[in-house]
């Protein structure tokens, strides 16, 4: 199954530790093409790294494999993170173990197609705007994406620093909060890792799987127009019936508004790609990666080599935020994004003043068709359109299985406080609990 949706680029094996005893013990885990494993090829789905191979692994990696996990592989992925279809890789496009003439969602769809096809129990995806989350949603699984600072990025090849969190896909809501267990935490490797018990209201002793229990009774649920408008009816349809099943099992809703998230798309992409034109800057054909063979001074090496080893949707993302970040523009674009991105932050901290959780569709379409997006890219960025506020905003959010239209899945978004894990993955275990 593996082989016939190209949801690997490197099949190989790092054993967990046999004398783990805990809920991955003995798991198996795949683990997405950006995250680095000693000893065994990390690509970013770029030609840029088809050869490199890291002398060191993530913190992550160590962790699920001190807790009895056994990593099988490195999934593929959109090259740097930069998709949602998982089609930009340069190992060509995963397929949707669901209907595989659909793309997976993306940049993590190698790592949801794996779980949805029975190729691991878990998977690590990165979500740098819904990444991990969309991927979830596309094929009928569950994926976390973490509280900024939550997990370390320790060993995560950056594409944008202030968005990104490693974050768990898996079969179960309750799966995906035992990995995200045993991969959270303070690491004194990475600086925007928080030790909760430094955090007001956080509960240093969090046991997200003991969460999974599905009580709801009296959970607060906040619905906000915004993120259904403009949705495939058939999506809304699907997320409303969940939402009426939580009501059903003692949550309450209420109607709220978030009038920021109207902007989260434009001022996502134009910080997203400002801080990867700043990452990727370091591919230069000198100390890493692939080098061009082509002959004149430094500055055509230069050249040559980012021309080879990046793909279009990469060349066109540093290109953008290049821009964004030039003389005259730095105030136009770059600024007015940040500006945006705290009133995002605002709006979400207003509404959870009075709700608990956060309920929308995931995404507000069904999967594409391979290839339906590619000529379009303007349309797969709006696709991001319910994801890239929680990145924006650094909050934790899932997806989880809401129902299926037509045959293919729709995903419920969960979207909590900081540090509100425990939140919503009790609320996602009732709706998986229908």
């Amino acid at each position: 199954m593996a082989a016939d949706i190209n949801a690997f680029v490197t099949e190989a094996t790092i054993e967990g530790d046999a004398d783990a005893d805990g809920p991955l013990a003995g798991a198996t885990v795949a683990v997405k093409d950006n995250i680095s494993t000693a000893g065994i090829r990390t690509t970013c789905g770029s030609e840029m790294l088809a050869d490199y191979v890291p002398p060191y692994s993530a913190t992550v990696v160590d962790r699920l494999t001190d807790a009895g996990a056994t990593i099988v592989g490195k999934t593929n992925m959109d090259e740097f993170g930069m998709g949602t279809t998982t089609e930009t890789s340069a190992f060509g496009p995963t397929r949707n173990p669901v209907d595989t003439d659909r793309v997976p969602g993306g940049s993590s769809g190698g790592s949801a197609a794996a779980v949805a096809a029975g190729e691991a129990d878990v998977a690590l995806g990165s979500d740098t705007g819904g990444s991990v989350r969309c991927p979830a949603a596309f094929c009928g699984v569950v994926g976390i994406k973490p509280t900024y600072g939550l997990v370390s990025r320790y060993g995560l090849i950056a594409y944008a620093n202030s968005l990104e969190q490693i974050g768990p896909i898996a079969g179960t809501v309750e799966e995906a909060a035992a990995a995200l267990d045993a991969i959270a935490g303070d690491d004194p490797n990475d600086g925007t890792t928080r030790d909760l018990a430094e955090v007001e209201g956080a509960d240093p002793d969090a046991s997200y799987a003991a969460a999974a229990d599905g009580d709801v009774d009296g959970l607060t649920v906040g619905v906000p127009t915004e993120l259904f408008e403009g949705a495939d009816e058939r999506v809304v349809s699907t997320v409303e019936a969940a939402i009426a099943d939580l009501e059903a099992k003692g949550a309450e809703t209420t109607e709220i508004s978030l009038p920021s998230v109207e902007h989260a798309v434009q001022a996502y992409y134009v910080i997203a790609m400002a801080e990867a034109s700043s990452n990727l800057a370091r591919f230069d054909g000198v100390r890493y990666g692939h080098r061009s063979d082509a002959d004149g001074n430094w500055n055509d090496s230069f050249a040559e080599t980012r021309e080879e080893g990046f793909g279009a949707e990469v060349k066109r993302r540093i290109l953008l935020g290049t821009y964004a970040l030039s003389a005259g523009y730095h105030d136009k674009y770059y600024e007015k994004a940040q500006d945006a991105r705290a009133w995002v932050r605002r709006d979400f901290e207003d509404a959870f003043d009075d709700v608990d959780v956060i309920a929308s569709p995931t995404m507000p379409v069904l999967p594409f068709e391979l290839g339906e997006s590619l000529d379009d890219p303007l349309r797969m960025y709006l696709a991001d359109a319910n994801t890239t506020p929680v990145n924006l905003a650094n909050l934790p959010a899932i997806s989880v299985p809401a129902g299926e239209t037509d045959g293919l899945p729709v995903g419920l978004q969960l979207v909590g406080p900081k540090f509100g894990e425990e939140t919503i993955v009790r609320a996602a275990s009732a709706v998986e609990d229908r």
